[in-house]
């Protein structure tokens, strides 16, 4: 999917026009993300429980959630291909996932905005990535850990110490949200979203680990709970944002200490459940499709000519973050 498919999505077609290209992109890649849901819940049987508020379909938005586990932001895809915008979610990571053979490839074509987690150092490339989200016919679901890392004790205890110097609010179950990223979030796409999502995440009956997905080991139920906030319900001013994020993170270590010992989030919800027949129509067709390009790339001359040639171009396109641009676009700027 990324060498044969991706290349010419993201690559080919952006030459003549961007949203086209995220269009067909979003198409290729919302195929093969759907294979996990069907995994999670159709094969390994994990229950997704929903909860909190019932969001629309297909509206650009801004996701925030806590940072459990490893994999808590595969479990997103769950809430996005119910929503039809699986091909469109899009993750602020770390930078060091973009240098991952094969899989950085994936997350640079997908249009991931990677992080040092400085701000000096990645405001600047972060800015510039988000103004190019800004089409309000382009759809997007952006989603960020503020956190900045998985939950663990050891981080726990270096957040309280931090938050009581600085006499923030102590929690226990998330660590204190950094909120520059967010912030910037909002500054530069404010005027095309529809809303901020803040969503949280328990396990039952453990966080469950990379390996645990794969292998159906755990967890036997994910909750999530959603709080849509349009807007124009939150505070325009960089210092009141930054409050208003560290009260939702209050409000998430509340929610996560009543899961622990309720078992379940507040005011569940009804979202439908995934379609047995679709799942299992996408996973043979992305297995016969991909089987057909396997075979051709190792049978034909020409397709392995192709393969080199597009790894070739990815290698140095992900690691310097670089994509082509529209010609139109070119030709008016060497016009001016």
């Amino acid at each position: 999917m990324l060498v044969f498919f991706g290349f010419i999505s993201a690559v080919i077609m952006r030459l003549f026009s961007v949203i086209y290209s995220r269009r067909a992109t979003s198409f290729f890649f919302g195929a093969w993300l759907a294979l996990w849901p069907f995994l999670f819940e159709k094969i390994n049987k994990t229950k997704v429980v929903f909860s909190g508020d019932i969001v629309p379909s297909r509206e650009r938005i801004l996701l925030i959630a806590n940072h459990r586990t490893e994999v808590d932001w595969m479990y997103l895809w769950d809430l996005a291909l119910r929503k039809g915008c699986l091909g469109y979610i899009k993750y602020i990571l770390k930078s060091s996932l973009m240098r991952l053979p094969v899989f950085g490839w994936a997350f640079h074509i997908l249009e991931f905005i990677p992080v040092e987690r400085k701000w000096e150092a990645d405001e600047s490339i972060m800015r510039y990535m988000l103004s190019t989200f800004k089409d309000p016919q382009d759809p997007l679901w952006l989603a960020l850990f503020p956190e900045g890392t998985d939950f663990t004790e050891q981080k726990c205890l270096r957040s309280k110490k931090y938050a009581a110097e600085h006499g923030l609010p102590v929690l226990k179950n998330v660590l204190l949200p950094k909120t520059k990223g967010f912030c910037a979030c909002l500054q530069e796409l404010r005027s095309s979203l529809a809303a901020v999502y803040d969503v949280t995440i328990g396990y039952k009956y453990r966080c469950p680990s990379f390996l645990d997905n794969v292998f159906g080991v755990d967890p036997s139920e994910v909750h999530i709970h959603i709080c849509r906030f349009p807007l124009d319900s939150i505070p325009v001013s960089e210092e009141e944002m930054s409050m208003w994020l560290i009260n939702r993170f209050q409000t998430k270590d509340q929610l996560l200490s009543n899961f622990q010992t309720q078992g379940q989030f507040p005011d569940q919800a009804a979202e439908r459940d995934l379609s047995a027949v679709k799942s299992i129509l996408n996973c043979m067709t992305i297995v016969t499709v991909t089987g057909t390009t396997m075979y051709y790339c190792f049978s034909s001359f020409w397709f392995k000519l192709y393969v080199s040639l597009v790894c070739a171009y990815l290698v140095p396109a992900t690691y310097f973050n670089t994509r082509p641009q529209p010609i139109l676009s070119f030709l008016k700027v060497i016009a001016r």
